[in-house]
């Protein structure tokens, strides 16, 4: 008699659906920041070239909070369940910081709010990336990440356009009152996104129970016997030979697939612990270090722009972080949560890797959209750049719309992107989908009418849906259950970290390499995108039986 594991059950469209609802808050508070905060920046008086940097917040909160995050989550077991306390955290902070930020009264004051709000955002989403991989079978992973695509684009699609939804279909006023800097259309739309993300938020913890640690263990056994790494055990066999056998079956069957060899239980719900043997961070730890410094000291040689010191002063940083980890763990307390963190980062899933390249790309072109589209749009659609005129305004409002547009047919077309990779592979879904993102982006620039950039927003929402889907769904087969959480965190190391390069060098390509010209950022971000659909190609994925 065989021993047949367990294998997660399928879920019904309505538990997915509840399960991925929180995201609809969670992107309806992102497409405000998006959409709006670099124009809440000028409004305030900072100076153009200078909001990039600005919003290094964003992506430096995500490097540091989402690692981190989803170690606590790995590891958390309570009333709430294992990933639902973070949401709850992150949302209630979100919503403050979210109804405070367009009261700032300073660009400054405004930057800490950003702060303060991007990585409220990122204690709610990284677990919700993690809860998909916990909840549901390879064959409905990418059905779970499509849903969480779909409410993606629903809630983005009504954050970015509320501001001109108010001010064209209620008539509150888009100009400031006398004496004030933001107007009111664009407050109450803030208002408004800070109640919507807490209530998505909590209905998705009321709606939803969690796999306690000890079911997601047999399940990710049940998992490995339907690919075939682990053959089903006899009945005659101890259930202490079981154990053993499949323990043994794990150890040789990730190194033949090339991918991440899990580090025995350590006890505790069975999770395992951050340790998978010595890792000798001192000696990486001193070359990152050196190259920082060195590269700092040439940068202050050299006349170029202060924001590059992000980029050197990063790296010296990162030397520091593993010097510290190996000074923690030779003081025999084992380097703690930090230690695990760059342990796992060192020995990541090998799919990781390769994702990261595409990620990378991604990531940039992305940022170049966000920063630089109101500032282009208003400049060479709408021929100014006074923010506190009716026309500057009025473009401000339509790149709302347009963030819309993108969002929106996301929405759309999620559930479409499962059914083209099942008849492809999800590879190919996804570096089409970049390609037509990629061309869309530059395209932009060769637009001078208010209405034609609704084109280019439903290529680059075709890429969006994608890349908030596919390269999820390729990861997760190659993750142990218990590390989920880390290496979602780790896995978003490649989306801010080109996103800190982008604030560093963006603002310096525009002001010496393009003149001044906003648009050419786009034009950049466009070429990265390509760039990211052709490395799709050196991508494995694990789970495609292809």
């Amino acid at each position: 008699m065989n021993v047949i594991y367990r294998r997660k059950p399928r879920l019904s469209f309505w538990q997915i659906w509840n399960m991925s609802f929180g995201f609809l808050g969670i992107q309806f508070g992102f497409a405000l920041q998006n959409g709006n905060v670099s124009r809440i920046f000028q409004t305030l008086g900072a100076d153009i070239d200078n909001i990039p940097i600005l919003w290094i917040a964003a992506p430096v909160t995500g490097l540091l909070v989402q690692p981190i995050i989803g170690h606590m989550s790995d590891r958390t077991w309570n009333r709430l369940g294992r990933r639902r306390p973070y949401f709850l955290t992150g949302a209630v902070f979100a919503s403050l910081a979210l109804a405070i930020i367009t009261n700032s009264p300073t660009w400054i004051f405004a930057t800490v709010m950003l702060w303060i709000m991007d990585a409220s955002i990122n204690i709610s989403m990284e677990p919700f990336r993690a809860f998909v991989g916990d909840m549901l079978s390879s064959e409905q992973r990418t059905t779970g990440f499509a849903m969480q695509s779909f409410f993606i684009g629903i809630g983005a699609v009504v954050g970015s356009f509320l501001p001109w939804m108010l001010a064209n279909w209620f008539n509150v006023p888009e100009v400031p009152a006398e004496g004030k800097l933001i107007p009111f259309n664009l407050k109450l739309s803030f208002y408004i996104g800070a109640v919507v993300l807490l209530v998505a938020v909590l209905w998705t913890i009321f709606r939803t129970k969690e796999y306690s640690p000890a079911e997601l263990e047999e399940f990710e056994k049940g998992e490995k016997v339907a690919r075939g790494e682990i053959m089903e055990e006899q009945g005659a066999q101890s259930s202490g030979h079981i154990a053993e056998g499949a323990q043994e079956a794990e150890r040789r069957s990730p190194a033949k697939a090339g991918e991440h060899q899990p580090s025995p239980p350590s006890g505790g719900y069975g999770l395992q612990s951050g340790a998978q043997g010595d890792v000798n961070f001192y000696r990486p730890g001193i070359i990152w270090l050196s190259i920082g410094l060195i590269l700092t000291f040439i940068l202050s040689r050299v006349n170029l722009e202060k924001e590059l010191y992000v980029v050197t002063g990063g790296v010296a940083s990162f030397g520091l972080l593993q010097i510290l980890a190996g000074l923690l763990k030779s003081g025999g307390r084992g380097g703690g949560g930090l230690n695990s963190i760059l342990t796992d980062l060192r020995h990541m899933p090998a799919t990781m890797g390769q994702l990261a390249v595409v990620q990378f790309f991604t990531w940039f072109a992305l940022f170049s959209l966000w920063i630089y589209t109101t500032a282009a749009v208003t400049s060479q659609v709408y021929g100014t750049t006074d923010t506190i005129s009716l026309e500057y305004n009025r473009g401000a409002n339509w790149v709302g719309v347009l963030f819309g547009v993108y969002n929106g047919f996301a929405a759309v077309v999620a559930f479409m992107l499962p059914v083209l990779a099942k008849y492809t592979s999800r590879k190919i879904t996804h570096s089409i989908c970049l390609v037509i993102g990629g061309i869309s982006l530059v395209s932009i620039s060769m637009i001078h009418t208010p209405g034609m950039l609704i084109l280019p927003m439903l290529g680059i929402g075709l890429a969006w849906a994608s890349i908030l889907s596919m390269p999820y769904a390729i990861l997760t087969g190659s993750l142990p259950h218990n590390k989920m959480g880390i290496y979602m965190g780790i896995f978003n190391f490649f989306i801010v970290i080109p996103q800190i390069l982008a604030a560093s060098i963006l603002g310096s390509m525009v002001k010496h390499l393009f003149n001044g010209n906003t648009m050419m950022a786009l034009v950049t971000g466009g070429v990265s995108m390509v760039i990211a659909a052709l490395s799709v190609y050196f991508v494995r994925d694990v789970d495609d039986r292809r």
